[in-house]
C-alpha cells in the first residue's frame, strides 16, 4: 500500500473506489483472497451511503469502509464467509435495536449489502 493510501486510511478519510480497486488488484496478483463489500440499498439513517465499499481480506486486513462499528463488523464476518463458500450475498442489516442501542450506536435505518468474493 502507498503512503498516500495509508495516510487517508489512518486518518479516517474514505479512500476512492480508483483507490480501493487498485489496491485490491495489486493483493489479489500477490495471492491474496478478498471479499468486497458494497452498499447497494440504504432506507433511513445509516452511516455511509450507497456505493461505500469495504474490501475484507483473507488474512484479516481489510480497506475502505460501510459503516464502522457494530454493522461494519457484522459485515466483516459475513464477508469471511463469503470467502470460505465462494458465494456471494445480499445481505440487509437493521441498524435499530437493542445491541446498537446499547452501545450508543442506534442509525434507525437498513442497508443492503452485496458482498462478493474476488480473487
Amino acid at each position: 500500500m502507498n503512503t498516500q493510501q495509508s495516510n487517508k486510511d489512518a486518518f479516517g478519510e474514505p479512500l476512492s473506489a480508483a483507490e480501493i480497486y487498485h489496491e485490491t488488484s495489486q493483493r489479489i496478483k500477490d495471492g491474496k483472497r478478498a471479499a468486497m463489500a458494497t452498499i447497494i440499498r440504504t432506507k433511513g439513517s445509516t452511516p455511509q451511503q450507497c456505493g461505500a465499499k469495504m474490501v475484507i481480506f483473507d488474512d484479516g486486513s481489510f480497506l475502505g469502509t460501510v459503516g464502522g462499528g457494530c454493522v461494519e463488523a457484522d459485515i466483516y464476518a459475513e464477508a469471511k464467509e463469503v470467502m470460505r463458500t465462494g458465494h456471494a450475498g445480499l445481505f440487509n442489516f437493521n441498524l435499530a435495536g437493542d445491541i446498537e442501542d446499547d452501545e450508543g450506536m442506534v442509525c434507525g435505518g437498513n442497508m443492503d449489502v452485496l458482498i462478493e468474493p474476488w480473487g
